[in-house]
């Protein structure tokens, strides 16, 4: 039967995705079986609900394919030691209380005994009110993965998951609105869950900052160190860049990392720039910064915003057409966040005026949001292109061979590839050339930027242009 649930493993690793598969399938463990059943254990009680709704009956066609008909039991992991232990009010309390993330423990009985309340000293009983709650919806469940955040999902679960080849430090790179948020917070999430760790504290550089000049205000600042130095089992750090010209933060931030490292802790940081690149950061700071695995969450594809849309659908209660998906999806491409507030916007207008949501509705909600910002297209990155090389966009059009035409026609089929979501067929027919011509051209221009020549300048030129807006 063993033999037989690696067979059933290893076809759902080739049915399902695979962040799913290691998700929810790899935590599970054979423990007992015989002729007519099997059970499984799960980390918690909440795999139990998950794998019974979504993976179960999988399971057992799976079994059936292989000739066995069996009975599958799940069972949490640590239940049979629980049974017949009576908890007292107050662990039942505090446990509680361990479904919440803050910049404070969160607090488990490690004893049946109650420890004797100390007395607080006149002066020190100030306390700083900074602390952040994990979202509920920021799981890696309900992260949309794409090309665009693949690795970043891969490197925050491996970390979640105490995996033995994941790095213990990791370093969420990306704009404002991307997703290193849902990510990083999916890490805590997912460790106070599955009992991984019982200390998760979230906060951001800004909060860090304040809280530390608090409690020098307040004369508590050994406190602050023994909260963050001792107790603290997982760090997460968002918007790392606000701590550019603090020195004082940076200096306590970077003896506070020494203590977490020695004792092997995880810490996640996220920014929008690399450690190297944030201005007014002293070196012993961006020396930890970069100590463990940088990875970049990057803008979504037009297929990646489109299921992102879906799933937000869903989780809305509403009936999106698919029509209305595809045209937000096209017209909302800076960040998710963007995306989120384009497709609330049409579903609040719909509700409020008793409407129902097509193209029309969607078009009245994102003019607003739209009306500022030119769109990219190819014929727009033709314009900019014949303008800087002096030519015209019959020429670039034209079957001609020459130099002076071929390299800016190059060009612009680099750009569009660069800026646009449409495929490289799209491309090279807007040229009037095949496929294997528009790949021929963004992979020339590429080799050419290695040099950083006079071509290389007028490609940034013109790049920054395009991500300024200014066209």
């Amino acid at each position: 039967m063993e033999l037989s649930w690696e067979k059933v493993k290893f076809q759902l690793k080739k049915s399902i995705p695979d962040h799913s598969y290691r998700m929810w399938i790899d935590p599970l463990v054979l423990i007992e079986y015989n002729a007519t059943g099997i059970t499984l254990v799960t980390p918690n009680e909440f795999f139990i609900k998950r794998i019974k709704e979504n993976y179960l009956d999988i399971f057992k066609k799976e079994f059936l394919n292989l000739g066995h008909s069996v009975n599958i039991e799940l069972q949490a992991k640590g239940k049979k030691e629980a049974k017949g232990t009576k908890k007292t009010k107050d662990q039942t309390k505090n446990q509680k209380q361990d479904k919440f993330g803050s910049a404070y423990p969160v607090q488990t009985v490690l004893s049946r005994f109650k420890k004797p309340e100390q007395a607080t000293l006149p002066g020190l009983d100030a306390t700083f009110n900074g602390g952040r709650m994990l979202k509920k919806g920021y799981t890696f469940d309900d992260f949309v993965v794409g090309d665009n955040s693949n690795f970043a999902y891969s490197a925050s679960l491996s970390l979640a998951q105490g995996k033995k080849n994941g790095a213990g430090i990791l370093y969420l790179l990306g704009k404002t609105g991307l997703g290193k948020s849902h990510l990083s917070q999916a890490v805590g999430h997912h460790m106070m869950s599955n009992n991984r760790s019982n200390r998760v504290y979230y906060v951001t550089a800004e909060d860090f900052t304040n809280e530390m000049i608090f409690s020098l205000r307040n004369h508590t600042i050994d406190g602050f160190k023994e909260k963050y130095r001792r107790k603290c089992e997982v760090l997460i750090l968002e918007d790392i860049h606000f701590l550019s010209g603090k020195m004082a933060t940076q200096k306590e931030l970077a003896i506070t990392l020494d203590y977490l490292l020695d004792a092997d802790k995880k810490i996640i940081f996220s920014g929008c720039e690399l450690p190297d690149e944030i201005p007014k950061l002293n070196d012993q700071l961006k020396s930890r910064l970069s100590m463990g695995l940088v990875t970049e969450i990057e803008a979504p594809d037009y297929r990646t915003r489109l299921r992102i849309l879906k799933k937000k659908s869903t989780t809305l209660g509403c009936k999106v057409p698919m029509k209305v998906n595809e045209y937000i999806a096209q017209e909302l491409c800076d960040d998710v966040r963007q995306l989120e507030s384009g497709l609330f916007g049409v579903v609040a207008k719909g509700q409020i005026m008793g409407r129902n949501i097509d193209i029309e509705l969607a078009q009245s909600v994102l003019n607003n949001i739209t009306k500022n910002r030119k769109r990219i297209s190819i014929d727009l990155i033709k314009q900019l292109v014949c303008n800087e090389f002096a030519i015209s966009e019959n020429d670039i059009m034209s079957k001609s061979r020459k130099r002076i035409i071929v390299k800016p026609r190059q060009v612009a089929m680099f750009l569009a590839k660069k800026y646009t979501d449409q495929p490289i067929k799209i491309i090279g027919s807007s040229f009037k050339k095949y496929h294997a011509t528009a790949i021929y051209s963004v992979n020339a221009i590429e080799k050419e930027l290695k040099h950083k020549g006079v071509l290389s300048e007028q490609i940034n030129y013109i790049s920054k242009k395009i991500e300024a807006g200014k066209f």
